[in-house]
């Protein structure tokens, strides 16, 4: 009797222990956070990070209006309250590895929930890959590839040389193509979770078609290393074009990767609401504004406002090209914001992008960006084909995202004078014909270097306030157009060639951030010294 007695009390404690265990395991667990998210879900995450207007560190800042539109030299900021002009790039950010990480755990969740090894997620999730591998490199040079997001279990990811990142992309993007193909080719056309697409709704075809015209970014970018053997630069560029159905790429506007601002939410940049605070706080740059006025662009009479003392003194018309001056990025700020005021500079549109809370769409990659791209690959003579055409359509894409079309020749302008509140505006009729733009010896392609110096400068104002940091990737790479420099900019007044790395490298991770220096030919973290990609 005694030994079931023993047998009972053992058997009471066991439960007992097993039910106390389960108390604090349930009590440990935070019923308000999800034990897991879905691929969905993540994907939907992942997606807005990519749009640039969430505030994930220096380097992800690149929406309309954000820092690097000013230091792709479009606009300035003449009050130093709102920030100043300077490229102070001593220590960057690493922070793009976060979303990374969730495109890792994005994969995971698909896999964990029965995905077969090729599907949806995980072939966005490379092409998210070679999308931020592909701008962090040709910011600071060599970085970490995968290492870096696998969380705990490397703490001090080795950096991989800026050729082998590059190499990294070029394959990535491949395996892109190949693997949405397959998918297409099977029947799986959308991703499960297309609302959470807020760029092409979960269609398939359209991904592929961006995979295949950003790599036509990424090798254009490389220009400078089309002899490298191993890259095969120009014959990669070349079988994209001259194979369509394997590599589709874009075919209009309608393809474009672009973030869609809205009301509800994701309020455009510069809206109603800080109209009041900020509107005369942003000039216009002399860098755009001097290459639209010296080919009687009308463009600027779209974005810009005219400079109301030049009409005042020199009785200039408000639609009169002269009326419209650019302010140096590398005037001081207190200069700037003097001559803003007293009306001797441009400031923005305010009509146009003040107006309502949506503005207009930010394109990360475009239709217009690879018509110059495959004009400048046909110039530089990596293909066979008329340059002059694509570049011709590059320039009329543009023009029509701003209402300027080729069956129309009179337009309305609108602007608001010193002292104007939003919404009394004065409209200012002009007349421009786009065939005639198009027919002066300023614009007509001209073919070799001249024709090169045409197609690169279109692109720089075809990206307005679009497109990142292409814009200044090819000022830096092709020295066109060229940008401003002097006491504004800070460094000296020397426009940099990289960022720095996050100075938490140097604590946490220095002998891998030594050795990525000493790779790369630097005695120090010099935001002045040469990358491989432009050497």
């Amino acid at each position: 009797m005694r030994r079931y007695q023993h047998i009972i009390i053992i058997a009471l404690s066991c439960l007992i222990m097993t039910a106390c265990n389960k108390k604090i395991e349930d009590l440990q667990a935070n019923p308000n956070q999800p034990g897991s998210v879905t691929a969905e879900l993540l994907l939907g995450a992942v997606l807005t990070d990519m749009s640039g207007t969430q505030d994930n560190g220096a380097l992800e800042g690149y929406g309309p209006w954000d820092a690097v539109a000013r230091w792709n030299q479009y606009f300035c900021r003449n009050y130093e309250y709102y920030g100043d002009n300077q490229y102070g790039w001593a220590s960057g950010s690493f922070d793009s590895y976060i979303v990374l990480k969730n495109v890792v755990q994005m994969e995971k969740e698909a896999a964990s929930r029965g995905a077969d090894s090729i599907n949806p997620y995980e072939s966005i999730g490379k092409f998210v890959r070679a999308y931020y591998y592909y701008n962090m490199t040709s910011l600071m040079g060599d970085i970490p590839l995968d290492g870096a997001v696998q969380g705990t279990g490397n703490l001090t990811p080795a950096y991989a040389a800026q050729k082998d990142v590059f190499s990294f992309v070029l394959n990535t993007l491949d395996t892109v193509n190949n693997h949405l193909t397959q998918l297409i080719n099977k029947g799986d056309n959308t991703i499960s979770g297309s609302s959470q697409d807020i760029y092409y709704k979960g269609d398939l075809a359209q991904w592929r078609k961006l995979a295949n015209s950003f790599k036509l970014r990424v090798l254009i970018s490389l220009s400078n290393k089309a002899s490298d053997n191993e890259l095969n630069v120009v014959s990669q560029f070349a079988t994209i074009i001259n194979n369509p159905s394997t590599y589709p790429i874009f075919t209009s506007v309608d393809d474009d990767f672009k973030f869609t601002y809205v009301a509800t939410y994701n309020v455009y940049p510069q809206s109603p609401n800080n109209f009041g605070s900020d509107a005369q706080r942003y000039n216009m740059a002399n860098t755009y504004v001097h290459n639209l006025t010296v080919l009687n662009d009308a463009r600027v009479f779209i974005t810009c406002e005219p400079a109301w003392n030049v009409i005042a003194t020199k009785g200039y018309s408000a639609v009169d090209f002269r009326s419209f001056v650019g302010a140096s990025t590398g005037e001081s700020i207190a200069t700037m914001y003097s001559d803003a005021i007293a009306g001797n500079t441009s400031l923005i549109n305010r009509k146009r992008y003040y107006d309502t809370y949506t503005g207009e769409p930010d394109v990360l990659v475009g239709y217009k960006e690879m018509c110059f791209n495959i004009a400048e690959a046909i110039n530089r003579g990596w293909i066979s084909g008329d340059a002059e055409t694509w570049y011709k359509t590059g320039i009329t894409e543009s023009m029509k995202f701003y209402g300027i079309t080729a069956a129309q020749t009179s337009y309305t302008a609108y602007f608001l004078k010193f002292g104007s509140s939003l919404g009394d505006y004065t409209a200012y009729p002009f007349t421009f014909d786009l065939s005639t733009y198009l027919a002066q010896s300023s614009v007509k392609y001209a073919g070799a270097d001249a024709g090169l110096r045409q197609i690169l400068t279109q692109k720089y104002l075809a990206m307005f306030q679009n497109s990142g940091w292409e814009a200044y990737f090819n000022y830096r790479r092709t020295g066109v157009p060229v940008f401003d420099g002097g006491t504004g900019i800070g460094n000296n007044g020397v426009i940099p060639k990289r960022w720095g790395y996050p100075s938490t490298e140097q604590n946490l991770n220095a002998s891998n951030w030594k050795a990525a220096l000493t790779n790369q030919g630097l005695s120090s973290d010099d935001i002045n010294g040469s990358m491989w990609l432009i050497k």
